[in-house]
């Protein structure tokens, strides 16, 4: 299937459910396509292997996700409890804050539009 996938001119091949090396080997020998891989095992968490094979992306859970939730809910709770807004601690610095959000991009969009209109 994944061959069918490269004739078909895909840009890349999603792979869940690889089990083991074995496994990527066999489906990494058989297409020239960078690899993505959903719910790697341990086995696969090897980046330097996984370069090798052509894995480009290996998606590695959602705990990102999961301590965000975790960091929305304690914060919200400590607030309802009474904890004072600026007694909250192990909040993203402002550097942190401005990157993510990417704010120079923005004001510049911003005065890019302004300017057009």
């Amino acid at each position: 299937r994944i061959k069918a996938y490269e004739s078909a001119g895909v840009d890349a091949i999603f792979l869940v459910g690889v089990q083991s090396r074995e496994e990527l080997e066999t489906l990494a020998n058989a297409v020239k396509l960078p690899i993505i891989i959903g719910g790697a095992r341990a086995e696969l968490q090897d980046k330097d292997y996984l370069a090798r094979k052509g894995v480009r992306i290996c998606l590695q859970g959602h705990q990102p996700f999961q301590a965000a939730v975790r960091a929305t809910f304690e914060t919200l709770k400590a607030l309802r409890d009474g904890v004072s807004p600026a007694e909250i601690d192990n909040l993203a610095s402002t550097d942190a804050l401005l990157k993510v959000t990417r704010e120079q991009d923005y004001r510049r969009w911003m005065e890019e539009f302004l300017k057009s209109n």
